[in-house]
Formats: C-alpha cells, sequence, structure tokens
C-alpha cells in the first residue's frame, strides 16, 4: 500500500482551518490502498509526527487532527526512491511516506515554500507545484496574468506597508477618488478571508488597511460591486476538468472566516447555483482557462463574482489547496458532480504521482 503523508497545521493564520480539513481527509481515504502518517507542523513551524493519526473535537470547528509535539524532527530533503523521510534525533524513529497530501493554507504552506521542499525531495505531493503555488497565493500577480490572459478580473490597486506608513492620507484619497466605497481591502498573499475587511466609508479605511497590514506587507484594495459569489472547483494536470457551480450566499456582511468556518449557519451553499446554461459555460470555459493561465495542476477551487445587475462575471482568486472541511465547496461540489470524498482523494494521489514520474524523466545535466 502508498503511505500518505498528510501534512498539516503550519505556520500561518489558517492553522486551525488546516487541522480541520486534515481531520477530513484523514478520515476519507482508502485505507484498503492507503496507510496514513500524520505530520503535523507547529507555529513556530517544527515538523511533529504523529503516534497516529488521531481526530479530536474542536469547539469551533466540531473536530480537528491532533497536533502532539513529539521530539526533535529533521526533515531528509532528499532520500533514495523518491521517499520523504524524517528523524527523530530524541529517539533515533524513522519515518518515511511514499507521497504527500498537504492539506496546508497560508503563508508557508500555500505558496510555494513548502512545494519547494517537496521538489528538492523528489517526492510526489499533492496539489499545485512551486509556481503555480505562489502565484495562485499572491492575489496582484495572480490578477495581472488573469487580465492579461483576457478574464475578467475586478479592479484593483496594490499598496506597499511603507507606502501606506509614509503616505496614508494622500492613499486614502487615492482609494475614495478612484476606487470608491464600498471596497474590499485584502492582505495580498493570505486565505481564508484573513484579514479581509470590507470598507464603506472613508473614515473606516485606515482601520482596514492596518489590519491587512498585520498578515502580509502588501494590501490589495478592490472595488465592491454588489455581486453573486460562484465556485468551481477544477481536477487535473494537463487535462483539467471543471466541476458543476455552486453559489455561495453569505449571512454576515461578506464571506468571511467566521461564516466559512466557525458559524456552521453563516452562509447557504445552493449546489448546482442557480444561473443560466449559457453563463455555466461561459465561467467554467474560464476558469480552466484561468487555471491554466497561473500554471495550475492537481486541484484548484476558482472564485468568481458574478454582477447582480447585468450578470457580468469576474475571476475573483484560484485557491491552489482549497479547503477539504466537511463543509467546503471543493470536495462538496466534485461531490455533487459525481466524485464522491474518498474516489476524490484518489484521483488527486494519482495525479500527483503522474506528475513525480513524468518529472522524473526529464534531464537535470547537460
Amino acid at each position: 500500500m502508498i503511505n500518505i503523508g498528510v501534512l498539516y497545521g503550519g505556520r500561518s493564520g489558517e492553522h486551525d482551518v488546516s487541522r480541520c480539513s486534515a481531520a477530513s481527509v484523514v478520515k476519507n481515504l482508502d485505507t484498503s490502498k492507503f496507510t496514513v502518517t500524520a505530520i503535523g507542523i507547529d507555529h513556530d513551524g517544527k515538523w511533529h509526527v504523529q503516534e497516529r493519526p488521531e481526530i479530536v473535537k474542536d469547539k469551533s470547528f466540531g473536530s480537528i487532527l491532533d497536533l502532539k509535539k513529539t521530539g526533535d524532527w529533521l526533515v531528509n530533503h532528499f532520500q533514495k526512491d523518491g521517499k520523504l523521510t524524517l528523524y527523530d534525533t530524541v529517539t533515533g524513529r524513522v519515518v518515511s511516506v511514499d507521497a504527500v497530501f498537504p492539506v496546508v493554507h497560508g503563508t508557508f504552506c500555500e505558496d510555494g515554500t513548502l512545494q519547494g521542499l517537496l521538489e528538492l525531495a523528489m517526492v510526489p505531493y499533492v496539489g499545485a507545484d512551486v509556481t503555480g503555488s505562489a502565484i495562485g497565493m499572491d492575489k496582484d500577480v495572480a490578477k495581472r496574468l488573469l487580465r492579461d490572459a483576457g478574464i475578467p478580473v475586478v479592479p484593483w490597486k496594490k499598496y506597499s506597508s511603507i507606502e501606506w506608513l509614509n503616505n496614508s492620507e494622500k492613499i486614502a484619497e487615492e482609494i475614495s477618488m478612484d476606487t470608491g466605497f464600498p471596497c474590499f481591502v485584502k492582505p495580498c498573499s493570505a486565505g481564508s478571508s484573513v484579514g479581509i475587511s470590507k470598507v464603506k466609508e472613508i473614515r473606516s479605511l485606515a482601520a482596514a488597511m492596518n489590519e491587512a497590514f498585520l498578515w502580509d506587507s502588501f494590501v490589495l484594495v478592490e472595488q465592491g460591486i454588489k455581486a453573486r459569489e460562484v465556485e468551481f472547483s477544477v481536477l487535473g494536470n494537463d487535462e483539467p476538468v471543471v466541476s458543476i457551480p455552486g453559489e455561495i450566499r453569505p449571512k454576515h456582511e461578506f464571506y468571511s472566516y467566521e461564516a466559512k468556518y466557525i458559524d456552521s449557519e453563516g452562509a447557504d451553499l445552493i449546489i448546482p447555483a442557480d444561473i443560466s446554461y449559457e453563463l455555466v459555460s461561459k465561467m467554467s470555459g474560464a476558469a480552466l482557462k484561468g487555471y491554466k493561465a497561473l500554471n495550475c495542476c492537481g486541484m484548484a477551487r476558482i472564485d468568481f463574482f458574478v454582477d447582480e445587475d447585468n450578470d457580468a462575471f469576474y475571476l475573483n482568486e484560484i485557491n491552489t489547496i482549497p479547503g477539504f472541511t466537511g463543509i467546503s465547496m471543493y470536495p462538496r461540489l466534485w461531490g455533487e458532480s459525481g466524485i464522491p470524498y474518498p474516489e476524490l482523494l484518489e484521483k488527486l494521489i494519482g495525479l500527483a504521482m503522474d506528475r513525480r514520474e513524468r518529472k522524473n524523466k526529464l534531464r537535470t545535466d547537460f
């Protein structure tokens, strides 16, 4: 059987979300085909191999994968036969996995840094590679590539923390004149709606900017539009396929972190989304085009805004490691599209193994 290392936790504001997603993945992996090694990354970035995967109750998320700090583990970035091997310097224990399923979100996890380590280890891993992960995480870079590919995106501006510190009044005036209100203020490279604020008037702008700068050195300010939120799941490497669409109807001010994960009644998920066949066709085509434009592979959840007044659509963002919790849209959309959760996990692992096999055939010397 293939030994899957489920990697979870991480050094980001989405640490707890990751543990919730990981619990669902562990629960749904087919134990007749895979063995599971749970590898937790704590808030300090240290890796801890768990004695065995253990799902525990959590007051906010319902259930999460336990993360015990065990020993002092070293990660070998290269081991023969393409395995990821970890050594505990305290006990001498050695653990190897055949493939990695990163169920991690946010900074140092989803942004290409972790993927770079796994590439060095030459181990198969689920999801986008270094390039796709880095691009998908950086909202500004992603928007520029999508725009250049002819895919509509919501107008935005990018500011650095230094620019804001030195010219906050000028920037506030610029946002007021050019972007207007309401607008959304977002950390440039963060997920799960962490640090995002909806700003309705200029006097609330400074607080929103300062909050976003707690999570990133760069911030995006996006024009607010009255829109529906529609999402697609994409699966595949060179020949990706797209799921049916789902619509999110938040009961909060917007689809915030709390609405996504904490409040079980925070949003209604409508699957399939109630939109015309023609619009579904256009948006699914844009989803696949955007997936390829950002060099994605394995999987992604692609989020759109649909203008309530005229049905114009905008690609909002691409999530290269989408949520895998029990209420997450990525597995739910595939479930409604005919691929149940355990089969979806198996397909994702297969895509990772295929990609690694093809990369291993490439020349590395001249």
